[in-house]
């Protein structure tokens, strides 16, 4: 059985998953701010994703879904390949 996540009604879907790999990263976690909070007065409303810079990396960045910026096919496919033949080695 998949794991489910239910999404309240009056919250916009998220742009980006866990684990998809982004210009800035690997997507880790995901938090949505509603309007009427208080993070959502300091940071923006909506969804905002932690994100690692490398699989390996104990750094964790934390951006408003508008910052993140997806990875072409080219360089998602490039990315697969390198890490693919690091681990070939």
């Amino acid at each position: 059985m998949q794991p489910t996540i239910t999404i309240p009604k009056d919250w916009d879907y998220p742009r980006y998953t866990f684990g998809q790999r982004t210009q800035q990263g690997i997507i880790v976690s995901l938090e949505y701010y509603t309007k009427d909070s208080f993070l959502a007065e300091r940071y923006g409303s909506g969804w905002r994703y932690s994100v690692t810079p490398h699989k390996n990396s104990e750094e964790l960045l934390h951006y408003h879904q508008e910052q993140i910026q997806p990875l072409s096919q080219a360089e998602l496919s490039a990315q697969i390949i390198t890490e693919i033949d690091a681990h070939q080695q």
